[in-house]
C-alpha cells in the first residue's frame, strides 16, 4: 500500500524481501485465491513458489540452511501473504512455530537433523495442543505418555491440526506424570515424525480426514488419534531436560503464533480496505462516486485508522520478542485488536460493496468467511483479555 501499514526502521534487505513477497502475492496469489478457495483446493503451485523463495526457512538460522530473519520480518511477510489469501499464511504458520520451538528449545541433534529439511519445505511442521474437550484450557489435556523401557507410548486424541495431513513432523503436547506439584510441570512436548497423508501415517498414529470449515479452506485442518504410538526418548523436545517443560515450550511458541495471527488480521484488513476504497471510487449513485458521500468517506477513514493501529501493535509485539523481552501482554494486545478490527474492517468493506458483496464473484465474500477465524485462532479474544489483564495486574500491583 502507498501509505497504510508502513514500518519504520527496516533494513534494505527487509525492504527488498517485502517488495519481492508483495509482487509474488499480487501476481501468483490474488488472481487465483478465490477460485482455489471455492474449490477447497490445496495451492500446490503457490506453495512451490514459496519454497523457491526460501519462505519455509525464513527464520531458521543460516547454520541450518535458513535465511536467519527476525520475527518482525516473518510477521511482515505473513501480513502480505494473508493480504493475498489467509490460507497460504496457514501453510507456513504452524511450520514456523515448530521450527521456532526446535531452534529455541531443541537439542543440537534435533536442530541438525530436522531444521535443514524444514528450511527447504521438504519436512513440514504441525503444532498440536488442543483436544476435543479442551482448547485454551491446557490443564485439561488428557493425552498422555507412559514410559516403557527406552521408549514412550503416546495415547489420546488431538484436534485442530493445521497441515495435519501434509506435515511430516508434529510437535505434540501430552501429559507426562512426573509427580510435580503443578499440572503444568507434568506435561512434555514430543516431536512426532510421521508420513504425509491421511489414515495411519505411522504405527498407531491416524489422521482420520479433513475437517470441513466455513472458511480457511485450501489448507487442511485435521484430528490426530494416538493409539499406542511408540517414540524414542530423543523425541522429547529438548531431550531429557525437556521432560516436564512442554507447557512452557508450547506457550513460547504460542506467543510468536499470536504475533502471526495479528499479522494475518492486518493482512486481511489491508485487502478489505483496498477492495473497499477501489469499489467506492468505481460505484456511482445519485450522480457521483460513492466515495464522495460522507457516509462512505467516514467508513473509509475509520477502516484505515484501524488498519494502522493494528499494524503498529503487531510490529511492536514482534520487535519486543526479537529483542528477547517478554511480550505476552503485547502479543495478546496485538492479536486481540488485529482480529477484532479485521472483522470490523471486513464487514464495513462488505457493506460498501452493497449487494455485490454477497456474490461469490467478488473477493470480499471470501474475506467475510475468513476473518471470523482470527477471533478464535491462537486463543479467543476473551483469552487474550485474560492474559492482558493478568499481566497488567502483575505490573501494576497495588501496595498492600
Amino acid at each position: 500500500m502507498a501509505r497504510l501499514a508502513q514500518t519504520a526502521g527496516l533494513s534494505d534487505v527487509q525492504q527488498e524481501m517485502l517488495r519481492t513477497v508483495k509482487a509474488f502475492v499480487d501476481k501468483e496469489i490474488i488472481p487465483y485465491a478465490t477460485d482455489l478457495e471455492h474449490k477447497d483446493e490445496f495451492p500446490e503451485v503457490i506453495v512451490d513458489g514459496m519454497k523457491e523463495m526460501g519462505l519455509f526457512g525464513l527464520t531458521i538460522a543460516e547454520d541450518y540452511g535458513g535465511l536467519g530473519e527476525s520475527l518482525l520480518t516473518y510477521a511482515l511477510v505473513v501480513e502480505q501473504i494473508a493480504r493475498g489469501w489467509m490460507s497460504i499464511s496457514g501453510v507456513i504458520n504452524t511450520h514456523f512455530i515448530v521450527a521456532y520451538m526446535i531452534n529455541r528449545h531443541g537439542t543440537e541433534e534435533q536442530k541438525q537433523r530436522l531444521l535443514p529439511k524444514m528450511a527447504t519445505g521438504e519436512l513440514r511442521g504441525a503444532f498440536s495442543m488442543s483436544e476435543p474437550e479442551c482448547g485454551s484450557d491446557v490443564a485439561a489435556i488428557k493425552s498422555r505418555a507412559t514410559v516403557e523401557g527406552d521408549e514412550f507410548v503416546l495415547n489420546g486424541q488431538k484436534m485442530w491440526l493445521t497441515n495435519g495431513a501434509r506435515a511430516g513432523l508434529v510437535a505434540t503436547l501430552v501429559r507426562d506424570d512426573l509427580g510435580a506439584d503443578s499440572v503444568y510441570q507434568n506435561m512434555t512436548t514430543f516431536l512426532v515424525e510421521k508420513d504425509a497423508g491421511f489414515g495411519e501415517t505411522r504405527p498407531g498414529l491416524t489422521i482420520p480426514g479433513k475437517i470441513e470449515k466455513m472458511g480457511y479452506k485450501g489448507v487442511e485442518t485435521t484430528e490426530m488419534v494416538l493409539d499406542g504410538v511408540r517414540v524414542p526418548a530423543d523425541a522429547v523436545l529438548g531431550g531429557a531436560a525437556g521432560r516436564g517443560r512442554g507447557f512452557y515450550q508450547m506457550m513460547d511458541g504460542v506467543e510468536v503464533g499470536r504475533v502471526n495471527v495479528a499479522a494475518r488480521g492486518c493482512g486481511i484488513s489491508i485487502r478489505a480496505f483496498e477492495l473497499a476504497v477501489r469499489y467506492a471510487q468505481q460505484r456511482r449513485t445519485f450522480g457521483k462516486q460513492i466515495a464522495d458521500h460522507q457516509a462512505i468517506a467516514f467508513k473509509l477513514a475509520e477502516m484505515a485508522t484501524k488498519v494502522e493501529a493494528a499494524h503498529l501493535l503487531m510490529v511492536n509485539a514482534a520487535r519486543l520478542k526479537d529483542a528477547g523481552e517478554r511480550n505476552d501482554v503485547e502479543a495478546g494486545m496485538a492479536k486481540l485488536l488485529a482480529s477484532e478490527y479485521c472483522v470490523e474492517v471486513t464487514q464495513e468493506s462488505f457493506r460498501i460493496h452493497g449487494g455485490y458483496g454477497y456474490s461469490k464473484e467478488y473477493e470480499i465474500e471470501r474475506l467475510m468467511r475468513e476473518a471470523p477465524f482470527l477471533l478464535i485462532g491462537e486463543g479467543t479474544s476473551e483469552i487474550q483479555k485474560t492474559i492482558i489483564s493478568r499481566g497488567l495486574l502483575r505490573e501494576y500491583k497495588a501496595a498492600q
